[in-house]
């Protein structure tokens, strides 16, 4: 091949690669904006929906912790090192970890 054809194969991969380069950049542009608008979104809430938020939470935990009570009321450790395992009697670690809550 001929250094002239070389040469003009060279050039049309680079305004290939070009076309891709303000392709990908006009991508990132987009994706750039795009995450600054939800960025905005995200802090823009109300303070009644921080406050719902807050309810819910603390409604989850509740709930959490109501089924705790009863798993080991049912006779099953709520502890980290038995977990879900049948337990008989008292375990000092359920009981902890019930009165951390």
């Amino acid at each position: 091949m001929r250094i002239t054809e070389r040469l003009i194969n060279l050039e049309k991969r680079l305004h290939s690669n070009l076309e891709e380069l303000t392709e990908l950049k006009m991508l990132a542009y987009s994706l750039e904006e795009e995450n600054e608008r939800l960025r905005r979104q995200l802090c823009s809430y109300s303070d009644e929906d921080k406050a719902q938020v807050e309810n819910n939470a603390q409604k989850i935990q509740g709930e959490g912790y109501d089924n705790l009570a009863r798993l080991y009321q049912e006779g099953f450790h709520i502890c980290h090192l038995h977990f879900g395992q049948a337990r008989s009697g008292d375990c000092l670690f359920c009981m902890g970890f019930l009165q951390k809550l």
